[in-house]
């Protein structure tokens, strides 16, 4: 949960009315759903790969740090994408999450499910989820900021300066900080163990063997108890496997989506 860039990957966003979105590709439509200190260029070989096979690569910039602190829910944030759905006309989808994205998608799938064609979630909250604390008790403190950020991950190193710089100044911006733990919050009340069984969405399921965020026995529940799921594991791989193994998640997320002809 703990990254994130405001790199948009050299594209030009569009911004339309109150949305402001990644476009790349035609075909199939697939929307990515972002973390909560997570970005766009986080899913940068994911749109480059499937934005050639023929797909169209949809990433809407998610209004956590926007929306009026009482509405900063897991909620609103789906009905957020179903009315961006709706603004763009597509009738359904592909939704792509990772953490909280992958929660949202949850939550849009048990909503609207006529809209979510098949669902993606790695590394999702809604079950459970080790965060750094609802206090954030030493969020002044760079190094220990600069851990937690590593710790997302099985390679330290992916946690470059830019990304430790921008949590350590989001967990220290007041405004977001208020935000972040309103969602945290509102993820821990929406858990999913109940909604789960009913929900019959193909649904795929990429997982580091090494997450710490989201555990791998968080990925086997899921699998356990969503009716039409198949499991991926990446060995050596924290919470974020689209941004360490970009080619292995590509590959994996591409054959789920030819064994389904989605």
């Amino acid at each position: 949960m703990f990254w994130q860039s405001n790199q948009t990957m050299g594209y030009l966003l569009k911004k339309q009315k109150s949305f402001s979105y990644l476009d790349k590709g035609e075909g199939t439509p697939i929307i990515i759903l972002h973390g909560l200190m997570g970005g766009l260029s986080n899913f940068e070989g994911v749109t480059q790969f499937f934005s050639n096979q023929g797909y169209r690569v949809i990433i809407p910039e998610l209004p956590i740090y926007t929306l009026p602190i009482l509405k900063t829910t897991v909620k609103n944030l789906a009905l957020h994408v179903s009315k961006f759905m709706d603004f763009l006309q597509l009738e359904e989808a592909i939704i792509l999450g990772n953490s909280l994205g992958g929660h949202i998608g949850l939550l849009m799938t048990k909503l609207f499910p006529k809209k979510v064609k098949g669902l993606v979630i790695t590394g999702s909250s809604g079950l459970y989820e080790n965060s750094m604390g609802e206090s954030y008790p030493k969020r002044g403190d760079y190094d220990y900021i600069k851990e937690k950020a590593e710790n997302v991950f099985y390679d330290p190193k992916i946690a470059t300066k830019e990304i430790v710089d921008e949590v350590y100044a989001s967990v220290n911006d007041r405004n977001k900080l208020i935000r972040t733990l309103a969602i945290a919050k509102s993820a821990i009340r929406h858990n999913m163990a109940a909604d789960l069984p009913k929900m019959n969405t193909p649904t795929c399921i990429i997982w580091g063997k090494n997450d710490t965020v989201t555990p791998p026995e968080v990925a086997d529940e899921f699998h356990r108890l969503l009716p039409d799921s198949s499991l991926y594991w990446i060995d050596q791989c924290g919470h974020a496997p689209m941004m360490e193994h970009p080619d292995t998640f590509n590959q994996h997320l591409h054959h789920w989506l030819q064994s389904k002809a989605i």
